[in-house]
């Protein structure tokens, strides 16, 4: 088959807008991905409370960071003794040291990441972008459960310990939905 140069430069530019798209698509897919599998440590959003709460407890400690920013970030409590299927409630607390407002964002995940799938909030302060007025201290509730369900996983079912850990962003610094992947540039405020 005889190719023309026409015919190259539309198969080009085809290729070209196919990977376009795919490049847009990519986080929100990604995204989407992570929150359905547990992916990564990526809790999962409830909408309710499961109607079974099961005799079998975890640990659930909690991990404060910061990256790029100023605040000083910390949980309230070091770890929770809560049984699976039952409703928690965890308190963070940011201050703002500082004599200017600072727009910050909120990213999370959960380690072992495999226990992400299993981890599901109902109320949380994250990814949504807040103002920490100048010297303002505020406390950030987090609501959630261990569902049911990681007792039919034989790898999860053997968990003893699970940690949720926050890293507050400078939101200023970061742009569009790219905001949340700068994890790597987080420092531990609390040592846990």
């Amino acid at each position: 088959m005889v190719w023309s140069n026409r015919m190259v430069a539309s198969a080009a530019v085809g290729v070209f807008l196919g990977m376009l798209g795919l490049g847009f698509a990519a986080k929100p897919l990604y995204s989407t991905f992570c929150r359905v599998t547990g992916y990564g440590g990526t809790t999962r959003i409830a909408t309710a409370a499961p109607k079974q709460v099961l005799d079998q407890t975890l640990t659930v400690r909690f991990d404060a960071n910061v990256a790029d920013t100023p605040l000083i970030f910390r949980p309230l409590q070091a770890e929770q003794d809560i049984r699976i299927g039952q409703n928690s409630l965890a308190f963070f607390e940011v201050s703002n040291p500082t004599d200017e407002d600072i727009h910050v964002i909120a990213a999370y995940n959960v380690t072992p990441h495999f226990a992400g799938l299993y981890f599901n909030k109902l109320e949380c302060f994250c990814f949504s972008e807040r103002i920490i007025r100048a010297g303002e201290t505020r406390k950030l509730p987090v609501v959630y459960f261990i569902s049911p369900e990681i007792m039919d996983d034989h790898v999860a079912s053997n968990l003893e310990t699970i940690t949720l850990s926050y890293t507050f962003f400078d939101s200023s610094k970061y742009s569009g939905p790219g905001k949340q992947a700068a994890t790597g540039a987080a420092k531990s405020v609390n040592g846990g």
